[in-house]
């Protein structure tokens, strides 16, 4: 695979927001005193007239920044994504998501290698909890430079577009002339004897589970599938069919994430054999990005085990 480079997915967005804001003089920035940790600064820094200060008041920032948008502007609201998704739902569901206002939330800080903040800083539910919410696009970038251009898709999208960050330097795996759209899969690497569905951080460990199935004689393909919500169903469906076996990886609770929606979709259009590699059912705990990776089975041996059993109820069918 080569060198790797390392970078926050957070920073791609920070950047993002700032070139926004050379563009586009309607686009505002709004932060819940985590202004630093979620890239916000950058925006401040050169448009302070235009960067709103809440402190720990996140209700208030979702529903100041519900005005801004029928105001004619075009806010972005910056939390972590387990207070954006937790402390202040209500106002996501009522005051944007109902009436299908343009706010767009930057949630960082997304998954277990938020590290050693440990489980009430670990938004493991984010995902779920606003992909059920209607009207909402939901993206999960897999590197600083999808982040990057989520950002300033989102900022073109008239409803409301939830965008899930990694607080941790995370693997480059894609080129910025790589096509990009919110709404459209990637197909990654292909493959023909099953796929491998990841977003997120998730994406470079599914590699990884590949180039460990190649030496055993199994080609994997994979999707990079960033936005949870809309499905690319037409890339999803090819795969079913084309490979009969699906494995889905995703750095978030098994329970109405990304692979959730996979399943849904699938087993209603073209069933095959799906296995599910994600949080079961329980809380995040403090340690490094690494040790809890590997303590709640998100590495690239635990994708090649879920590939393994995958096969075997495909050959059973």
């Amino acid at each position: 695979m080569g060198e790797i480079k390392l970078k926050p997915t957070r920073d791609g967005a920070g950047e993002a927001m700032a070139e926004l804001g050379r563009k586009n003089k309607s686009v505002l920035v709004l932060s819940a005193d985590l202004t630093d940790s979620t890239r916000a600064g950058w925006f401040k820094k050169e448009f302070p007239d235009r960067f709103i200060g809440f402190g720990v008041a996140e209700q208030d920032m979702f529903g100041t920044a519900a005005g801004l948008a029928l105001s004619g502007k075009i806010p972005f609201a910056c939390t972590f994504g387990v207070f954006a998704s937790g402390r202040a739902w209500d106002q996501i569901r009522v005051s944007i998501a109902y009436m299908n206002l343009g706010v767009k939330i930057i949630g960082t800080h997304g998954g277990l290698t938020v590290g050693e903040d440990g489980a009430t800083h670990q938004a493991l539910d984010e995902i779920a909890l606003m992909r059920i919410l209607p009207n909402m696009t939901v993206v999960v970038p897999a590197d600083a430079i999808e982040a990057y251009k989520a950002t300033m898709q989102a900022a073109e999208i008239k409803g409301p577009v939830y965008i899930r960050l990694g607080r941790n330097p995370a693997p480059i795996l894609t080129k910025k002339e790589d096509p990009f759209r919110i709404g459209k899969a990637i197909l990654y690497q292909d493959g023909k004897d099953v796929t491998i569905i990841a977003c997120g951080h998730s994406l470079y460990e599914a590699e990884l589970a590949k180039e460990k199935l190649k030496v055993e004689g199994i080609d994997a393909r994979i999707i990079n599938l960033h936005t949870p919500k809309p499905l690319d169903k037409d890339l999803l469906l090819k795969a079913a069919r084309e490979t009969g076996a699906l494995v889905t990886v995703e750095e978030h609770t098994v329970f109405g994430g990304m692979g959730s929606a996979v399943c849904e979709f699938i087993s209603e259009m073209y069933p095959v054999p799906i296995k599910m590699v994600g949080i079961k059912d329980r809380f995040g705990e403090s340690g490094t990005p690494t040790e809890l990776l590997k303590r709640f089975n998100l590495m690239a041996e635990d994708i090649v085990k879920a590939v393994h059993e995958a096969l075997k109820h495909k050959k059973k069918r």
